[in-house]
């Protein structure tokens, strides 16, 4: 019998039917999905030190379990000393099945390991229903050992989804277990 990661069977047996209950859709195809987790990581100082880019894409590559590719920058800045072509940061993408394994270990381990946690901004929604999350650092996930790192940094990490209005894709995140803060 093949692995599959428990988000994925709960979407299928209990957030597919609440959300077709809730938002009265008429077929299974009308239920918005989670297309992608992107997560992405900027690396500002990496124009003076080009192993940071080594070390983010390493951590990176732990975290999400898929190798993270380096970002380079598009154009010329001379104000941030960048040349086009530099590297500036690291990004992973990820879908089916790493996808839901990343965002089990996000809501189950990482979010609670955060100091003085009591849910996640809902105002991160961009009006085509995506969401950014940004975390100020990088050492809540178990993966990381903090003894091991040489700088703590944060991240941004995007969820696409197939919703097209933001109220369907908070709902669709709310059934994943993504705690948003209350009253908002």
């Amino acid at each position: 019998m093949k692995y599959v990661p428990k988000l994925k069977q709960d979407f299928q047996t209990r957030i597919a039917p609440a959300m077709m209950e809730e938002f009265g859709y008429t077929s299974a195809m009308q239920i918005p999905r989670l297309k992608k987790i992107v997560l992405s990581q900027g690396v500002g100082q990496a124009t003076a030190d080009k192993k940071l880019i080594e070390y983010a894409t390493d951590e990176m590559t732990r975290i999400s379990g898929q190798k993270a590719v380096a970002t380079y920058s598009r154009k010329d800045i001379s104000n941030f000393k960048l040349r086009k072509g530099m590297p500036v940061g690291v990004r992973v993408t990820l879908r089916g099945e790493k996808m839901y394994e990343f965002l089990e270990r996000l809501v189950y381990t990482a979010l609670p390991r955060i100091r003085d946690f009591n849910g996640i901004k809902a105002n991160g929604f961009d009006g085509r229903g995506n969401y950014n999350l940004g975390i100020t650092e990088q050492i809540i996930f178990p993966e990381i050992d903090i003894d091991k790192t040489n700088r703590i940094s944060g991240m941004d990490i995007t969820f696409v989804t197939s919703a097209d209005t933001d109220k369907e894709a908070k709902a669709l995140l709310t059934h994943f277990g993504l705690p948003f803060k209350k009253g908002k």
